[in-house]
């Protein structure tokens, strides 16, 4: 595969695909809130969204989670 070819929406910076690493920020964010709140409702639907997206759980999960 051609380097210079990357899937559309893709952005990248020296490798790093930064629209993954702000999915991953983003569902860590919230699934910290809904841990604070005990709202098993709100991870739940993170879960969903992250299989959505393809992101495994160790990745914007804490690990105290």
């Amino acid at each position: 595969m051609d380097p210079d070819s990357q899937p559309p929406g893709s952005d990248t910076a020296g490798g790093t695909d930064l629209r993954r690493e702000a999915l991953i920020a983003s569902l860590h964010q919230r699934f910290a809130l809904a841990q604070a709140r005990g709202d098993a409702e709100a991870k739940q639907a993170l879960f969903r969204e992250a299989v959505y997206l393809n992101l495994q759980p160790e990745l914007w999960q804490d690990s105290a989670a």
